[in-house]
């Protein structure tokens, strides 16, 4: 999973050096978040404490946020989106409150996601890169597209099971 750092206020860029993404549930689970910064830190607090209710299942702790978030009249209104993985599945969750399973494992959110999203579809395609070169990659292209979107990119990957 990669994250740009710019996070804007209008067309104004307020900070260049942003953590979108964070490591939950003793670093098996990662989420990285576009959109308000509030909104996003308020859902990502939300899915912290129902991965603490369901540890062994992400996906069932997504589902479980996405509910409060369609019946919450405030968490109605927030502005942002997530993606979450594990090891086992990557999930979309909108702001609409739904949960989207990507069919081919590629997924991005945010001002750039949709340049990302082609660039990493186009890679995973045509490409020997591993995972975490076509996140860096696809990113770099987002960056030099978007305006919304800087090269400060982190990129955060999960260790595979031995």
């Amino acid at each position: 999973m990669a994250g740009d750092g710019q996070v804007t206020l209008g067309s104004a860029i307020m900070k260049a050096d942003a953590m979108k993404i964070r490591r939950l549930c003793d670093g098996k689970v990662l989420c990285g978040f576009a959109g308000s910064s509030a909104d996003a830190f308020a859902l990502l607090e939300r899915f912290e404490a129902k991965l603490m209710d369901y540890p062994a299942n992400m996906p069932r702790a997504a589902t479980e946020l996405a509910k409060e978030w369609r019946l919450d009249r405030a968490l109605r209104r927030l502005e942002a989106m997530m993606i979450v993985a594990d090891k086992s599945h990557t999930l979309l969750l909108s702001g609409t409150g739904d949960v989207i399973s990507p069919t081919d494992g590629v997924v991005a959110i945010g001002s750039g996601g949709n340049y990302a999203l082609a660039s990493a579809r186009a890679l995973v395609r045509h490409s020997q890169l591993s995972a975490g070169q076509i996140c860096t990659e696809a990113m770099e292209v987002a960056a030099s597209i978007d305006i919304y979107t800087n090269g400060n990119i982190v990129m955060e990957s999960l260790e595979a099971d031995a």
